[in-house]
């Protein structure tokens, strides 16, 4: 290939094409479990959380309820991905070797929201929330009516493979992902850069601004004991009879099931057979969707 800007801008147009591919044929994952929450600073606060705003009665003055302000923010991460391509290569006519590579940083970038999501999910165990607990803990402080503070759990103990019980039904699901910056494909093949004076190569590569965060703890039930139906009936009652502060029900109701991949079949067999081993109907069937996710092994 005859090296001029005009060869250049088409190779360069080529590899975005491959990015772009490559971005596209991902389905995300993340967003079965978080919400995108764009971003238009370097943090965000999230004083509201802990707020559930409840009807009442009419009588009188409306009773106005300050949202507790809690110090949770989320400050936005830079991430990048670059490669570099010998100058001798595009000379030679060989550039078709390195559209795979392109394709491939395209898709990591597309699936790198997962990689955070998924990732934050199974650490939420030690992960502090906007109430100062672990998002799953067994202390989480809610105020009855009587004025007293009490604790409330979402976690089964265990030692085994994570899994996760999630209400992702209502315009903040338990997860956030914000997003200052979408993943942008540069190149920097200028015969003017430095990289290609005095390294001979053209570079190419992607960078975004985001970050992910932990919402309501009381949309999700996270264990590491086994994935029986006993335990599984368990967490779904105990999400379903959540109550918040004034002891008002949350009316709670979890609609998906996070797994570790292991869990995968034993997550099939429990919500997906029609019968039981021993020939019984299995109640259990269609309770609630089943995701297994790779990005939690």
């Amino acid at each position: 290939m005859i090296i001029n800007r005009q060869s250049l801008t088409t190779l360069n147009t080529g590899f975005k094409g491959n990015f772009q591919i490559g971005f596209e044929g991902v389905v995300p994952m993340w967003n079965r479990v978080a919400t995108l929450v764009p971003s238009a600073t370097a943090t965000e606060e999230y004083a509201w959380l802990g707020a559930f705003p409840g009807m009442r009665e009419w009588i009188g003055e409306r009773q106005i309820k300050n949202l507790a302000q809690h110090g949770y923010s989320i400050k936005n991460r830079r991430f990048e991905s670059t490669v570099s391509v010998p100058k001798t290569a595009v000379e030679d006519d060989q550039f078709g070797v390195y559209a795979p590579m392109m394709q491939e940083m395209g898709r990591s970038a597309a699936e790198h929201p997962d990689t955070l999501v998924f990732g934050l999910l199974k650490n939420a165990f030690a992960s502090q929330c906007y109430d100062g607990q672990f998002f799953f803990d067994t202390d989480h402080p809610v105020v009855g009516a009587d004025g007293v503070e009490r604790s409330v759990s979402n976690v089964q103990a265990g030692s085994g493979a994570p899994w996760f019980l999630l209400d992702t039904r209502r315009a903040l699901k338990p997860l956030i992902f914000q997003e200052r910056k979408k993943p942008q494909f540069v190149a920097k093949d200028d015969p003017t850069d430095d990289r290609v004076f005095m390294k001979d190569e053209y570079v190419y590569g992607t960078d975004s601004r985001c970050n992910v965060g932990l919402g309501f703890w009381q949309m999700a039930f996270g264990s590491k004991a086994d994935l029986t139906e006993a335990n599984l009936r368990a967490a779904y009652t105990a999400m379903t009879t959540l109550k918040g502060d004034e002891d008002r029900p949350l009316g709670m109701l979890p609609n998906l099931l996070v797994v570790h991949p292991s869990l995968k079949f034993t997550a099939d067999e429990l919500l997906k057979a029609q019968m039981k081993n021993g020939g019984a109907s299995n109640i259990m069937q269609g309770l609630v969707d089943s995701l297994a996710s790779p990005w939690l092994a």
